[in-house]
């Protein structure tokens, strides 16, 4: 008896156990899964949506389609294909679903069938399809593909002898952008636009020329054209900041320019009667950051006007209500991503949804998407602090709902940091900036905890109350993890998005530190045990700090800009800073692009630095990380440089770099604790 009731006592005891929750680990990132891309049927029935992942065979994200009704049951994978899929996109009745996948040739283009339950590829395209769109009558599909040309070339080498080995022939560039980060160097050619028969068939190309059509089409109403948006300006190249809103006649090929504005014009969407566009864009006044606004004019391109939401954000994703009697659309608000609904009659928004996003999964940045059946249905991506991405929907007038919970079976039974808002005063001139804290698992108020302080990349961008995988490894090891959203910051309107207008880094300083200090004022943060870190724009203003005081045991720069000369000629977006971030041209003005460099404040470095990048960095190139270290190597200054093999601006785009970010950063801050 004795014997049994110890038994028991022990298996208790080890049920409770079992059932504690444990601290967030580095290999956890592979346990991971969210949601992208959510496309509800247009009856409202179903829901198709891409399902992420991490392979950890592979290090590499993955992508497979799965299904639901709208109430959440019956949720399942959609194919029983053991390939990355993507682009879901429901035929008008919503008898099929095309999709993008890996086929016989490469990437292909799929449909699904639900009459009869069987998937069929139905392309075999020498390039890779992508801006899938289906006509009104579901006979065809649009879509955007890559059309090699013939590179450039100086002169004809001469024939070698047969069998001869030589070098690989010279690589001649005369483009203005002829690299891109994620992509490497780019090759010859461009974007056009092609029609494919949806039972199969021969795909038809629709456009011509030096240019670039994509982004998905839009069908008039009767089949009979798409309106697009891309710019075919003499030189479109130059004029990168514009971009038009173009219909091309399918039966005589002709494109017609429907707006003509000095700014770019995009995101166009047709109402259902067929007679009006909508889309988005600005009168281009060159400066730093410019709200996106709404505008409205008829499918000849007649009768443009300004929709006014009295709403000071960008404005993004913007869907027609089936009734036509208004929109939908997305913006970011004080690091919150929504989705609001505007009455064209009266003139009223009305809030739909918060909390959109949860893609980002590293970092807590904006993103998320969402669709609308044809009864007002809307599905999107939800998150919260504690969860990526998973499914939500809701009805008109209702309260969103969510419908999955991904990570349920792997986040509940971890330990995570308690996310707080916090708000507090800049010390340049009094105003408002809004910020997050991380506190440990297991936060004890009482005590003292060391102070991490991550600054976002952009600059112009935001963090908020989103996930982020990296941040809560941060706290796990102890640190009180502070993620401020300084001036230039989206999500708080124009003016407070232009304050780096010539002028980064500038006073987002101030802001930052002003954040450090009210935090260390609740009693909590051991003022000596101060760290830092940020990537990209986040990277230059850890550097910027350093070099302007010496209260952090240590420091981690990721993938910064030191010499913004240097950046402005040598990045893939070279081209597109002059005037919009510095007054003129590096050439035409030193002294202002040196003068915002962190490389001018590099003799006044005390910090011991980690300089960190991807080796394939087109964004940030590597030089400008190893200006740093080398500076700070010739001084003397402890510092170490870590290089991600294969890693481009997206540092942590593989799972094992993730962890591999995370931990040496934490590794470099350790040895200074």
């Amino acid at each position: 008896m004795r014997y049994a009731f110890a038994l028991a006592t022990f298996l208790l005891a080890f049920g409770l156990v079992a059932q504690e929750k444990s601290i967030l680990q580095n290999i956890d990132v592979f346990e991971l899964e969210w949601v992208t891309n959510p496309q509800i049927s247009p009856d409202g029935k179903y829901i198709v949506y891409q399902r992420r992942g991490h392979d950890i065979m592979t290090d590499r994200a993955t992508s497979k389609l799965w299904i639901m009704n709208v109430d959440g049951s019956a949720h399942r994978k959609l194919t029983d294909r053991d390939k990355n899929e993507s682009n879901p996109t429901w035929s008008p009745n919503g008898n099929k679903l095309a999709f993008t996948s890996s086929g016989k040739q490469g990437s292909e283009i799929f449909i699904y069938d639900f009459e009869y339950n069987n998937v069929q590829e139905i392309s075999a395209l020498p390039s890779s399809p992508g801006s899938l769109s289906w006509s009104p009558n579901g006979d065809e599909i649009a879509f955007s593909m890559f059309v090699p040309a013939k590179a450039p070339q100086l002169v004809s080498p001469p024939a070698k002898p047969s069998g001869a080995q030589w070098a690989d022939p010279v690589r001649v560039t005369t483009r203005l952008k002829y690299e891109a980060d994620g992509r490497g160097y780019i090759p010859d050619g461009f974007n056009h636009y092609y029609i494919i028969p949806a039972d199969g068939g021969t795909a038809r190309k629709l456009t011509d020329g030096d240019f670039n059509f994509s982004g998905a089409p839009v069908w008039t109403k009767d089949g009979s054209a798409l309106i697009f948006t891309t710019n075919l300006n003499e030189e479109w190249d130059y004029d990168f900041r514009n971009s038009e809103i173009y219909k091309l006649d399918l039966a005589s090929g002709n494109i017609t320019a429907l707006t003509d504005r000095n700014g770019p014009d995009r995101g166009v969407t047709l109402s259902p009667d067929g007679k009006t566009l909508l889309y988005t864009g600005y009168d281009d006044r060159v400066q730093t950051y410019q709200i996106t606004k709404v505008y409205q004019m008829n499918v000849d391109g007649s009768g443009k006007k300004e929709i006014k939401l009295d709403l000071d954000r960008s404005v993004s994703s913007l869907a027609w209500a089936a009734d036509g009697k208004g929109f939908y659309f997305m913006y970011d608000d004080r690091g919150n991503t929504r989705i609001d609904y505007y009455e064209l009659k009266s003139g009223k928004t009305t809030e739909v949804a918060k909390n959109v996003g949860g893609t980002s999964i590293g970092r807590p940045y904006g993103g998320g998407s969402y669709s609308i059946a044809n009864n007002g249905t809307i599905v999107y991506t939800s998150c919260t602090p504690y969860r990526p991405a998973d499914v939500s929907k809701v009805v008109k007038g209702g309260k969103p709902s969510q419908l999955t919970d991904l990570n349920k079976d792997f986040l509940d039974y971890r330990n995570l940091g308690k996310v707080e808002e916090v708000w507090y005063r800049s010390s340049f001139d009094n105003r408002e900036v809004q910020g997050w804290i991380i506190t440990p698992p297991n936060f004890d108020p009482n005590k003292k905890y060391p102070l991490l302080v991550e600054n976002h990349g952009g600059p112009i961008s935001n963090y908020g109350d989103r996930f982020s995988m990296e941040l809560q490894l941060f706290a796990a090891d102890g640190y009180v993890v502070f993620y401020p959203n300084p001036r230039g910051s989206t999500s708080y309107g124009e003016e407070f998005g232009n304050l780096l207008y010539h002028n980064y880094p500038g006073n987002d300083y101030d802001d930052v530190m002003s954040g450090v200090d009210a935090l260390i004022e609740k009693g909590y943060i051991d003022q000596d045990q101060l760290y830092v870190t940020g990537g990209s724009a986040g990277g230059i203003m850890t550097a910027w700090m350093i070099g302007k005081n010496n209260r952090f045991r240590s420091a981690a720069v990721v993938k910064p800009v030191m010499n913004w000369i240097s950046k402005t000629l040598m990045a893939d977006n070279y081209y597109g800073y002059a005037n919009s971030r510095f007054p003129g041209q590096p050439w035409e003005n030193i002294e202002a692009y040196m003068g915002f460099s962190p490389i001018s404040l590099v003799g006044n470095i005390q910090t011991p630095t980690l300089v960190m990048v991807g080796m394939e960095d087109r964004r940030t190139p590597p030089s400008e990380a190893k200006q740093l270290y080398g500076a700070l190597k010739i001084r003397k200054i402890p510092t170490a440089l870590v290089e991600l093999p294969g890693a481009y601006h997206g540092i942590a785009n593989r799972p094992s770099q993730l962890i591999a970010k995370v931990d040496n950063i934490l590794a470099w801050f350790r040895k200074y604790r």
